[in-house]
């Protein structure tokens, strides 16, 4: 298992994937950090700075928590599934979110 250090909205998240798809919600990140200027809504969705990844974590504070990569993608994905775009091609980056969501969900049927 991997964890990923985000920094949301002044806010820390810890979320947890198996180590192979980690690279590919970093990735993810990076192209909607990428993206997310092209879109001509005012109202356009936070997005999380990646501070850290690693392999190992205890979490002391009980204020924070480890969320599940698939509870991650799937917030991720309902953020910008309810977006009023209507000029910039939002479905591309639906899609990449919602692959790597079904990939996660077949992670966890099959366990």
């Amino acid at each position: 298992m991997r964890y990923l250090l985000l920094n949301e909205q002044d806010t820390l998240r810890f979320v947890a994937l198996p180590e192979s798809y980690m690279y590919q919600l970093v990735a993810l990140l990076k192209r909607l950090h990428k993206e997310v200027d092209k879109l001509t809504i005012a109202d356009r969705p936070a997005l999380p700075v990646v501070l850290a990844e690693m392999s190992q974590l205890e979490v002391v504070s009980p204020t924070c928590r480890i969320e599940e990569g698939l509870e991650y993608v799937t917030d991720l994905e309902q953020r910008f599934a309810k977006l009023k775009e209507e000029n910039y091609p939002l479905i591309s980056l639906l899609t990449e979110i919602r692959a790597l969501q079904a990939q996660l969900e077949f992670l966890r049927e099959e366990e």
